[in-house]
């Protein structure tokens, strides 16, 4: 693999866009970002779809990628989404990305407009050759009501930048099926955390996590297990972070993820509509799973501070 889509093996974090009196929080979103290089992730992907990117501006969405970049210091790749079903918008947002200091793009399937195969060649095509960084394609049908085929991403997996593919579709048989058509070499990441495990077990490299926001040491720890093939130990912590994957989508990504960072004191929980807030009875099974599992989290990063301490370094 390049020395970035090396970088990339592991747990990355989808990050939430931190609000205050409904602007963006900057100060929040780098603080948060120290946090998770602190504990041991691998990239920062801002202006997902955890991160509202459709409810941001494009200065918002400039000003995000540019605090991430700001706060990674070069420490871990920062890898923006830049994503819309108006390919004129989404070259816009690359470019835009580019030039924050983005080191890759995350670019998902069109939205809504549910456009044909030959469609989606051409939008990705389009963006590809109108930016000068990798490209992580996007597949999530379930949120975008357009799915990539094989096929497709095989052909575009021709096209020098595209280097990766973040799959939200849980279909774990088809890791195996695309790492026999696209090598060794192309960059296989999860979208779904709850099957993560088992999509690292089948060939995977890592993944673009919601859960890592809040547990990153623990996901981070489990996909070292994966790397070193502990059979045993993949299998105790993809059931100690099963509930917090289970919480964390009670509601839409990234309603019960803010909630969470907010009770943890990382964040606020602010919304824009058309989301609104975690509804009662899903932030008492949230605050359960919460008390549960944030004493390991807290021990597994006493430990892995202990042992990392010579790793990235906050810049002064």
């Amino acid at each position: 693999m390049s020395d970035f889509t090396n970088r990339c093996r592991g747990s990355s974090a989808a990050l939430p866009t931190p609000y205050s009196l409904g602007k963006v929080d900057f100060d929040a979103l780098e603080a948060f970002c120290h946090r998770l290089i602190e504990r041991g992730i691998a990239a920062l992907v801002p202006c997902g779809t955890t991160g509202e990117a459709p409810l941001l501006t494009a200065d918002e969405h400039h000003r995000v990628v540019a605090r991430t970049v700001a706060a990674a210091a070069g420490r871990v790749p920062v890898i923006a989404g830049a994503g819309s079903n108006n390919t004129a918008t989404a070259v816009e947002l690359a470019r835009s990305a580019e030039r924050a200091g983005a080191q890759a793009l995350l670019c998902v399937t069109p939205p809504y407009l549910k456009p044909t195969q030959a469609g989606m060649m051409v939008h990705f095509r389009t963006i590809h050759d109108a930016v000068g960084l990798p490209i992580i394609l996007y597949d999530v049908p379930s949120r975008t009501a357009c799915a990539l085929d094989d096929v497709t991403i095989r052909r575009l997996a021709e096209l020098p930048r595209i280097v990766g593919l973040k799959d939200a579709t849980g279909d774990i048989p088809r890791v195996a099926r695309l790492r026999r058509r696209l090598g060794d070499q192309f960059l296989l990441l999860s979208g779904d955390d709850a099957t993560q495990a088992a999509f690292r077990v089948a060939g995977g490299d890592g993944c673009i996590s919601v859960t890592a926001n809040v547990v990153p040491v623990l996901c981070g720890a489990l996909h070292r297990a994966c790397d070193e093939r502990l059979d045993a130990e993949v299998q105790w912590f993809d059931q100690l972070l099963a509930p917090l994957h289970a919480a964390l989508f009670l509601e839409a990504n990234p309603i019960p993820l803010k909630r969470a960072l907010h009770r943890l004191g990382l964040m606020g929980d602010g919304l824009r509509l058309p989301l609104t807030p975690l509804s009662p009875d899903a932030g008492r099974k949230l605050e359960q799973v919460l008390q549960s599992i944030m004493p390991v989290e807290e021990k597994e990063a006493a430990r892995f501070a202990a042992a990392h301490h010579h790793l990235h370094p906050r810049a002064a």
